[in-house]
């Protein structure tokens, strides 16, 4: 089964460069199959993550950052694979 973990987080504003490359450089102990950022308007960055696991398997994810370089707390969601085109 493959699960996608989702990370989104919104920097202080005009930090959202900042936010990009400290998500960019966190190293996760276990290598997913895909990892891929984002970053959108309001300085806003996400991170998904594919893994082969359980939906409820014990993941790794990324850390919060520093509260001085967000905005409010990070929103994390799961998400099983239905369907792959």
């Amino acid at each position: 089964m493959t699960v996608a973990l989702m990370w989104e987080a919104r920097a202080v504003e005009g930090r959202g460069e900042e936010l990009l490359a400290w998500a960019r450089e966190q190293e996760l102990p276990s290598r997913p199959l895909r990892r891929e950022t984002f970053r959108a308007p309001q300085d806003r960055v996400l991170v998904l993550t594919w893994w082969d696991a359980a939906y409820d398997a014990d993941l790794p994810e990324l850390p919060e950052p520093d509260g001085e370089l967000v905005n409010r707390a990070v929103h994390r969601w799961r998400f099983e694979s239905v369907a792959a085109d």
